[in-house]
C-alpha cells in the first residue's frame, strides 16, 4: 500500500464497515506517517456519546498517542469525506503536512449531514450566529494569557 488511493480505500472501508456494525455514521479516515499506516478512525458519535468522535477527530488522537507527540508534521490525513470544521480545525492544529479526502461535504449535505451550515456560520460575525456567545471576564482571561506568555518553561504548540 502506498497510493492516495490506497489508503483512501482503507479510509472507505472503514467507514463501510463501522457504519455497518453500527458504530456511527458512515466516515472512516486514517493517518499514515512513512508510508504506512499509524492510526484509524470511523465515526463513534453515537456509540459513544460524544459529539466530538468524527472519524478523523478519533484518527489524529490515535496517531499523536502512537508518535507520542501533539505535532503531526510528517503525517498526511485520508478521509472518506471532506471534513467538517471542527476535524478540518483538529488537522491544522495537529499540522498535518496534507489531507486528502474522497466525498465533498455537499455529497454529505445529500444524505443530511450539513457540515455546509457551520462553514458557513463561522463566515458569520459573532453577533450574527446561530448560537448565542458573550464576552465576560475579558481582562481576567488576559492576566492569564499574559503570565502565558511570560511563562519560561513552557511548550509552545
Amino acid at each position: 500500500m502506498s497510493t492516495d488511493e490506497d489508503f483512501l480505500k482503507v479510509a472507505i472501508g472503514l467507514a463501510r464497515d463501522h457504519m455497518e456494525a453500527g458504530h456511527g455514521g458512515p466516515f472512516g479516515a486514517v493517518v499514515v506517517h512513512e508510508g504506512r499506516v499509524i492510526a484509524e478512525g470511523w465515526n463513534q458519535v453515537t456509540s459513544r456519546n460524544d459529539p466530538t468522535a468524527h472519524a478523523e477527530m478519533v484518527a489524529l488522537r490515535e496517531a499523536a498517542a502512537r508518535l507520542n507527540r501533539f505535532s503531526l508534521a510528517g503525517c498526511t490525513l485520508y478521509t472518506s469525506c471532506e471534513p467538517c470544521p471542527m476535524c478540518l480545525a483538529a488537522a491544522y492544529w495537529a499540522r498535518i503536512d496534507g489531507l486528502v479526502y474522497a466525498a465533498t461535504r455537499a455529497d454529505a449535505a445529500a444524505i443530511g449531514f450539513d457540515d455546509d451550515m457551520l462553514y458557513r456560520e463561522l463566515a458569520l460575525p459573532v453577533s450574527e450566529r446561530r448560537l448565542p456567545m458573550r464576552l465576560l471576564l475579558h481582562e481576567e482571561a488576559l492576566d492569564v494569557f499574559t503570565a502565558w506568555r511570560d511563562k519560561p518553561d513552557k511548550v509552545p504548540y
